[in-house]
């Protein structure tokens, strides 16, 4: 019989896809973050940003997933809305 050949580890599809999701999200983040005026406050933000989502990287439950990526998605939308503020 031959032998798969993927890792033991390899993600499921859905796993894929929603690391594809956050990762999407990250960078997202990071785009914002990018448009904030202040160099001290920027450095902060992405700092803040890198270290959520190391702290949880391990994470594996579906819905808790799910709910971090919710909750990703309305900081930066509050994000995006501050500094469309900022600009007019």
């Amino acid at each position: 019989m031959a032998a798969s050949r993927l890792p033991p580890a390899a993600p499921t599809l859905k796993q894929f896809l929603r690391r594809q999701q956050v990762l999407q999200l990250y960078r997202k983040i990071l785009q914002a973050i990018r448009q904030v005026p202040n160099e001290a406050d920027r450095d902060y933000l992405r700092d803040w940003a890198r270290e959520e989502f190391k702290r949880n990287k391990d994470a594996t439950e579906e819905d808790t997933i799910r709910m971090m990526i919710t909750q990703g998605n309305l900081q930066l939308q509050e994000l995006e809305r501050t500094l469309k503020l900022a600009k007019s």
